[in-house]
C-alpha cells in the first residue's frame, strides 16, 4: 500500500490530508488545484496520456489542434480565477471579442454586435443596430430581453426552448439567427428539446450582468495548454503526484480510508474526488452507492471539422456564425479562422456542429466534403471547395443531452470522503468548461469541510 504524505491540520477544519483524484479533465484539474492550495496531498490520476479531458490537445498534421473548438465567456469567473491561480494570465491565453452573432456578408444571415457600452445599454444598441432583422425581429428580441430581466431570468417550471421562445411571441427568422444557435452553443441541444431553465441561466450570467460578462473569449493556446496542463505543474510544485495512463479499476474501504486500484496496484488514500465521465463513476460505484451506480445520462456529440487551405487563406473576421440547414446538407454552425488565433496554422479554418448525431450520419469524408461546399457558397469563395488537407474529430459523448427538468447528481455520495466532480453533476449550468471547473471546486470545498 502507498501512503501518501503526513496529516494536515487546519485551524478551522481536519482536513484531509491524502487524496485521489481520479480523472484530470477540467473539474478534476480545479479540484486538484484547490485542494494541494488548501494544503492536501494530491494524486492526480489520468487514464489518458495528457490532461484536458473532453476539452484537450489532440495533434495532427504537426499541428496542435483540439478535439473541439471552444468559445468561453467573460461570465466564466471560476475558470479565469484559476488560470490566474495556476501562474498563467487569461489575457495571454484568451483573446476577448464582444458579443456578437456576425454571419458572412450577403449569405441571408444578420450582423449583430455589442458595442462597448454599460449592460444593459450594449444589446439595446446592439440590437437597434443589428443588420439583417426587420423591425418585428428586432421588437422580438427587445421583448424577450426585457421579459427574461422581468422574470429575473428564472422559471418556476421548466419547458423546451422552443417552448420558452413561442411563449415570447419570437420571430422565425431571430430563433433561426440568435436563439438557436445560441442554445445549441451553450448547451448543446436542440432548443426543441433543451431546458428552458438552463439556457435562461447562461443568458442570465452573460445578456444579463455587466457588459464584460457577455464577451466571448476565444482560445490563443491549445486547451489543454489553456489550464490543465499548467495546473499539474501547480500541483506538483505543491508536493502533489501526476499520473498519467493510470485506469482506476476499483475503489474499496480500508477502515475509515480508501483503496484505489489502478490496474496492478492499490494505494491508500483518506479521500477521493472522482472527476471521470458519468459511465465510468456509475461502474465505480457499483458497490458503494446504488444512486450514483443506477444513474443515466443521453449524450450529445460535438464534431470539429479541420480544413487546411493555402496559408494566404485568411477569413475577414477571426470567426464567423454559420446558418445550418441540414435538409439542404449544411451542417456548419460556426467557423473558426485558426491562423487568426494561432501563429503557426495559417489557412485552416475550424468549422463545428454541436449536437451533431445526424450530420456524424454523413462519414467523415462526406461530411469535409458538405462543409467545404458550404463555405465556398456563403462566402462565394470557391477555392474553398478543396483542401489540402482535413480531418474530423467527433466527441461522441462530448455532454449530456441538458433536457427539462434533467435530474442531476450531487457531489456528495453516501461514502463518507468521496465526492463527485463534473459537469454531469447538479448545477444551474450545463455541460460546459465553466460547469466542470466549477463542480471540481464544489468537490474540493466538500473535503475540506468533512472531517
Amino acid at each position: 500500500m502507498e501512503n501518501l504524505g503526513q496529516k494536515l491540520t487546519s485551524p478551522t477544519v481536519e482536513q484531509t490530508h491524502t487524496v485521489a483524484v481520479i480523472g484530470a479533465g477540467w473539474a478534476g484539474c480545479a479540484a486538484a488545484v484547490a485542494l494541494a492550495k488548501n494544503g492536501h496531498r494530491v494524486t492526480l490520476l489520468e487514464a489518458a496520456r495528457l490532461p484536458g479531458g473532453r476539452a484537450r490537445r489532440v495533434e495532427q498534421h504537426d499541428y496542435k489542434l483540439d478535439n473541439g473548438q471552444h468559445i468561453l465567456l467573460g461570465a466564466y469567473r471560476d475558470s479565469l480565477q484559476l488560470i490566474k491561480t495556476v501562474g498563467l494570465k487569461p489575457s495571454a491565453m484568451l483573446r476577448r471579442y464582444p458579443l456578437q452573432m456576425r454571419y458572412p456578408p450577403d449569405c441571408g444571415g444578420m450582423d449583430f454586435i455589442a458595442p462597448k457600452l454599460p449592460a444593459p445599454l450594449h444589446l439595446a444598441w446592439a440590437m437597434l443596430r443589428a443588420k439583417g432583422l426587420q423591425t418585428a425581429d428586432k421588437l422580438a428580441l427587445a421583448r424577450f430581453s426585457s421579459a427574461a430581466r422581468w422574470m429575473n431570468w428564472q422559471l418556476n417550471n421548466d419547458c423546451s426552448v422552443t417552448q420558452l421562445l413561442e411563449r415570447f411571441d419570437q420571430t422565425e427568422r431571430v430563433i433561426q439567427l440568435m436563439w438557436r444557435p445560441l442554445c445549441i452553443a451553450a448547451l448543446n441541444t436542440p432548443p426543441e428539446r433543451a431546458s428552458a431553465k438552463v439556457f435562461l441561466n447562461v443568458l442570465r450570467d452573460s445578456l444579463g450582468a455587466n457588459r464584460s460578462a457577455s464577451d466571448m473569449l476565444l482560445p490563443l493556446q491549445d486547451l489543454s495548454a489553456l489550464f490543465p496542463e499548467a495546473a499539474v505543474r501547480f500541483i506538483e510544485k505543491q508536493h502533489g503526484k501526476v499520473e498519467y495512463g493510470v485506469r482506476v479499476r476499483e475503489i474499496t474501504r480500508s477502515g475509515k480510508r480508501w483503496l484505489v486500484t489502478a490496474d496492478q496496484r492499490t494505494s491508500e488514500f483518506d479521500a477521493v474526488v472522482l472527476a471521470t465521465p458519468p459511465w465510468v463513476t456509475s461502474d465505480l460505484m457499483q458497490t458503494l452507492d446504488t444512486s450514483i451506480a443506477s444513474m443515466r445520462f443521453d449524450y450529445e456529440a460535438i464534431t470539429t471539422c479541420y480544413l487546411q487551405y493555402a496559408p494566404t487563406v485568411k477569413l475577414d473576421r477571426p470567426f464567423y456564425a454559420l446558418i445550418d440547414q441540414p435538409e439542404h446538407q449544411q451542417w456548419g454552425q460556426f467557423v473558426f479562422d485558426r491562423g487568426q488565433l494561432h501563429n503557426d496554422q495559417a489557412g485552416l479554418l475550424a468549422v463545428v456542429i454541436s449536437a451533431s448525431a445526424e450530420a456524424n450520419e454523413m462519414g467523415q469524408e462526406n461530411l469535409c466534403s458538405k462543409v467545404s461546399q458550404q463555405l465556398a457558397n456563403v462566402l462565394h469563395r470557391p477555392e474553398l471547395n478543396t483542401t489540402l488537407w482535413h480531418s474530423v474529430i467527433t466527441e461522441k459523448r462530448a455532454t449530456f443531452a441538458c433536457t427539462p427538468d434533467l435530474k442531476r447528481p450531487t457531489n456528495l455520495t453516501a461514502c463518507e470522503n468521496i465526492v463527485l466532480a463534473g459537469d454531469y453533476t447538479a448545477s444551474d449550468y450545463p455541460a460546459t468548461i465553466e460547469g466542470a471547473v466549477r463542480s471540481g471546486l464544489v468537490a474540493a470545498k466538500l473535503l475540506s469541510q468533512q472531517k
